[in-house]
């Protein structure tokens, strides 16, 4: 008979599982206060401390007009929304945000959550019933892979951007299922590459199906004016029948927001689980991104920018004869290494030198290829780039421990 074990037990256990034996070995780069980071770096004098690690796509997070707007919120509204909005009643602010934001996408609504993750796993889980089924990339985000491990509906996994492949299951199986939906990313947050929008609609119509399109990578950062992949491929978003979002990244705060046509927000507002049920966002929030929301327009140079730097990035790093996959150079750039051991080790010799980029190992990315992630901005320069490309061209040997240790699987999988 097995041994009973406690909670605390079991879970030291998967700990262990998980590669708690790599961060013993290389110290623990995750979880870094980043602010009490900067100060100890410049402190020593290991120069210019800079961060690869971070989401602020268009270098808006310390912006004065969008800190302004904040300090403004919390002077006027409070810190809280208080409530469900449903229940509680909401901001003035809230509805012109969700207006603003819809224009902006070129979609007729749009609704505002607490969380980019629970944005997706509410909403699969929602609309997809015990008789759908739901078509998936295998490189989904965890919270995709979740909403529709969650529902009702059954799972099919086609081969990552392997539209041939997703044409063949459609075939196969459309026929067996009352509602089907389609999702993907538009832009994949551990390689950096994007899908064929224009031919996932084809496959959309031609089916007779559904289609989601998670941008949380992708707003603020593709197309000309950053309103996302539809922009970026020239398809009508329209021909999309749900966009998800976050206001993580080019927004510059926290949340996650849904957008469709008006029917379908409106159905949602009064329904969707992770709204009706949940504390509306916060009104300092809300500004803040309403603010962001503002400049990605006004201050039009970012989007360009941070698109320059992305390219200037990956370009770098393959003229170095490093391996940034398959990333087409917008916001998400990954360098990929020949093992766990030398990933961790180039992560904490770029930490040495004042550049904080954490190693991603196993959560999130086959085995086989562990990577430093490498998150874009538009306030990053050309110096700082060519810098960090050097220092990892110029890094130390590294040799594998003598006993190895079990594969790890710890990663800010984001």
């Amino acid at each position: 008979m097995t041994k009973h074990k406690t909670l605390s037990e079991y879970a030291l256990r998967r700990y262990r599982l998980a590669g708690k034996a790599i961060l013993d070995e290389h110290g623990n780069p995750f979880f870094a206060a980043t602010d009490t980071l900067k100060a100890e770096i410049q402190s020593r004098g290991a120069g210019h401390f800079v961060s690869f690690a971070n989401y602020d796509y268009l270098g808006l997070a310390d912006h004065p007009e969008v800190k302004a707007a904040a300090h403004q919120a919390v002077d006027r509204f409070g810190v809280g929304a208080l409530a469900s909005r449903l229940v509680g009643g909401e901001r003035s602010t809230h509805q012109k945000f969700e207006d603003d934001l819809a224009k902006f996408l070129g979609v007729e609504a749009t609704l505002s959550l607490v969380s980019g993750y629970l944005t997706n796993l509410t909403v699969i889980t929602h609309i997809m019933a015990k008789r759908d089924a739901i078509f998936l990339d295998e490189l989904s985000h965890n919270s995709v892979a979740t909403g529709a491990r969650t529902s009702d509906a059954t799972q099919i996994v086609f081969r990552h951007n392997d539209l041939d492949h997703l044409d063949q299951l459609l075939t196969e199986n459309r026929d067996k299922f009352k509602n089907a939906l389609i999702v993907v990313e538009s832009l994949y947050s551990m390689d950096g590459d994007t899908v064929d929008l224009a031919r996932i609609v084809e496959l959309k119509e031609k089916h007779q199906v559904w289609l989601l399109v998670d941008e949380a990578h992708s707003i603020g950062v593709l197309g000309k004016r950053g309103a996302g992949l539809c922009e970026y491929c020239g398809v009508d978003p329209a021909r999309v029948d749900l966009i998800i979002g976050t206001l993580s990244k080019s927004f510059a705060s926290c949340g996650g927001f849904v957008a469709g046509q008006r029917g379908l927000i409106d159905w949602m507002k009064f329904t969707l689980p992770g709204f009706v049920y949940s504390v509306g966002l916060s009104p300092v929030i809300t500004a803040a991104a309403a603010k962001a929301l503002e400049l990605i327009q006004t201050e039009s140079w970012r989007v360009a920018k941070v698109a320059h730097n992305a390219e200037f990035l990956r370009d770098t790093a393959q003229a170095a004869g490093l391996d940034t996959g398959p990333a087409i150079g917008r916001a998400v750039v990954p360098i990929l290494f020949n093992s766990i051991w030398e990933t961790m080790a180039v992560s904490q010799h770029l930490l040495e030198h004042g550049v904080y980029v954490p190693p991603v190992v196993q959560v999130g990315v086959p085995k086989d290829k562990p990577r430093l992630r490498f998150f874009i901005s538009a306030s990053h320069t050309e110096e700082e780039i060519r810098q960090v490309v050097q220092l990892i061209v110029d890094r130390p040997l590294v040799e594998p421990p003598r006993q190895p240790a079990p594969t790890a699987t710890v990663a800010a999988a984001l």
